[in-house]
Order: C-alpha cells, then structure tokens, then sequence
C-alpha cells in the first residue's frame, strides 16, 4: 500500500504541476494578488487526474485512520474529489459515500443544503481543492455539523501557505485534523522542474 500511495502521489503531484499550475498577475478569490495560480479542476476533472485524485484522497483517508462513512465539501471545487474518491473506495471494497455542500440552502423542492449521502449520524471528511484562506472549507464544516455529521478529518489537494488559511480551518475543524496532499511550493517546485531544460 505504501508504494501504491507514494506513486499514486508522485504521478497526482505531476500533473497538478503541468496541468494546473500557472505563472503570471492573478487576483485570488480572496481579494489579494498572487504571480501564480493553481486550477485543480484541470486535473481532477481529467480521466486519469481523476483516478489519481481519488487514489491519493483514498489512501491518505485511511492512512489516517479517520474510518469515514462518507466525503463531502463546498460545491464546486469539492466536487470532482468527492466523485473520484468515492468511485476508487468501491472499487477497492471500502466504499466511502459522497455528497455535496450547497453554497446556500435551495429556495424549491426540499430545501436541503447537504445533498446526496445524508445519514446521521455519520463520520465525514471535508474536502477542497485549494486552500488559500479556508473560507470554503469552513463553510462545508460548519454545514456537515449543522447537519449532524461528525467530522472525522479535513483534506485539501494543495495548501497556498498565505493569508492565514491553515490556522483558519484548523480552529475550525478541531478537533478533527486538516492536512494537506501538497503545498503550493510542491507544486511550484514540480512546475520548475519540469520545465527547466537538463544539461548533458
């Protein structure tokens, strides 16, 4: 399992580095400015970025032994995880059920915030593509316990390292645990790496 994880990872870091990570001037969501931005949704809604999502998630899952009964975050950037890991735990036999956080309550039919997996009470992992100030990681927090789910931990695919994020869902999820598959640096790191021409 331990191989299968660092491969997994290794082959997830890549393509994070060549398909979604961008230099330039970019205005965040948060209102600051960065000279580069990371779109995970162009690897996790890739057919092989998928399966590497959710093999990585997967694994990091139970490696941590949060033992979740379902995976959910923030409607959009949560979305292709949540599918991708949900899909490789049934395959492997250990199926973790998804769903999804309205980013507002629906204003027809149910009126339900938290949709598709919905049983109470349950062990639940929030997830997120990015994490630069937590504020959307909160938000599907604090909905899953509003709910009734009992957070088991908190996963991001990369963590930004600025404005505070870290600190921010960490107090909001303890005491769960919030981790991070990789760092902005990482990825950085793995994009200079790869683009920079090796020498004979």
């Amino acid at each position: 399992m331990v191989d299968r994880m660092a491969k997994a990872r290794e082959q997830l870091l890549a393509m994070l580095a060549e398909k979604s990570f961008r230099l330039g001037e970019f205005t965040l969501s948060s209102g600051g400015t960065s000279d580069y931005y990371i779109d995970c949704r162009l690897t996790t809604l890739d057919a092989v970025g998928a399966l590497l999502t959710g093999q990585a998630v997967f694994d990091e899952i139970r490696a941590r032994g949060w033992h979740a009964d379902a995976i959910g975050g923030l409607t959009l950037g949560a979305d292709p995880i949540v599918v991708a890991t949900s899909v490789i735990s049934a395959q492997q036999g250990r199926p973790v059920h998804g769903f999804l956080v309205r980013k507002g309550e629906k204003a027809h039919g149910m009126g339900q915030r938290i949709e598709g997996f919905r049983r109470k009470p349950a062990r639940v992992v929030i997830v997120d593509d990015v994490c630069t100030t937590g504020a959307s990681t909160i938000q599907a927090i604090e909905a899953a316990r509003e709910f009734g789910f009992e957070v088991a931990g908190v996963l991001c695919l990369v963590e930004r390292e600025e404005a505070g994020g870290r600190a921010n869902v960490g107090k909001a999820a303890a005491p769960a645990e919030f981790v991070a598959l990789f760092t902005a640096n990482d990825v950085r790191a793995q994009h200079v790496k790869r683009d920079t021409p090796t020498t004979t």
